[in-house]
């Protein structure tokens, strides 16, 4: 569906920023209805799903307002908009704690008022008790704590790149690994060793790995995100996506590359172990 049919057929729309197509922003969505469609607000600083990375988590299409085009508007000029925009609007769908405006003056009392139609105010969503909310999100995977934002997500974390070379040492005198980019605006987790799941250029399925965020301190000191694959499938790629399973250890500096292999081998078993019962 192109985007002038989508803004001319859309009854029902949810608005936010939507960084991480969480847990919580899913419960938008299910709002939304048969002729729904995600209304983000490009901020530019999302890092969890940069771009036009939310499309890959869900089934609605995706209509993007920079903020700076509508910063300055007043409540009714920013609803005028939305009208304008979409001419068949019945519905709108916000979370409890949506603002919109200048100053972000205006807040979903006010949206009631001035659209002439239904507004679905969604509650926080919580998770054992602890609400939702992409910051959280950001922070777990800060320290590390991939299960807990893949929790909060609602499925794994996943940063994509361009390859790029590596070292050149990998498949000589450690792992063959397959090296990608840190230039598309998504957030780098923690430094260390996870168990992960590799897509390579547009394969439609995952394979179980080993991956490396960090820097090689063991060797030449420089950053890298690489991914060794567990079943060996290297071929040639010119672009992977890396979804993280779970953390294995801090990145940490050994005295030889023969303790570096050790160290490798010890994180190729437990990634073993924890993806066995997944279905690739």
């Amino acid at each position: 569906m192109n985007i002038a049919t989508t803004l001319k057929n859309s009854i029902a729309i949810a608005i936010g920023g939507f960084d991480g197509m969480h847990t919580g922003h899913q419960h938008l969505f299910d709002e939304l209805g048969e002729h729904g469609t995600i209304v983000v607000i490009e901020t530019g600083y999302a890092n969890l799903t940069p771009k036009k990375e939310r499309e890959n988590f869900t089934h609605y299409p995706i209509v993007y307002l920079e903020l700076d085009d509508i910063r300055h508007l007043d409540g009714e000029g920013f609803v005028k908009l939305l009208n304008e925009k979409f001419p068949s609007l019945k519905k709108i769908v916000v979370g409890y704690d949506f603002h919109f405006g200048k100053n972000r003056k205006y807040n979903f009392d006010d949206l009631k008022e001035l659209f002439d139609g239904e507004v679905k105010v969604v509650d926080e969503v919580c998770l054992d008790g602890d609400s939702i909310h992409s910051h959280k999100i950001r922070a777990k995977l800060g320290i590390g704590d991939i299960k807990g934002a893949n929790a909060f997500l609602g499925h794994n974390y996943t940063i994509r790149g361009s390859k790029e070379a590596g070292q050149g040492i990998g498949s000589k005198e450690l792992v063959a690994t397959i090296n990608i980019s840190s230039e598309e605006g998504f957030l780098v987790p923690k430094e260390g060793v996870y168990t992960t799941l590799t897509r390579i250029d547009d394969e439609e399925h995952y394979h179980p790995s080993v991956s490396f965020v960090g820097h090689r301190v063991t060797t030449d000191g420089s950053f890298a995100i690489e991914s060794h694959l567990l079943d060996g499938k290297v071929g040639e790629v010119s672009k992977a996506s890396i979804s993280f399973v779970s953390f294995i250890r801090d990145n940490q500096k050994f005295n030889s590359l023969e303790e570096l292999k050790k160290a490798i081998e010890s994180d190729i078993t437990i990634a073993k172990k924890e993806l066995k019962f997944l279905e690739l």
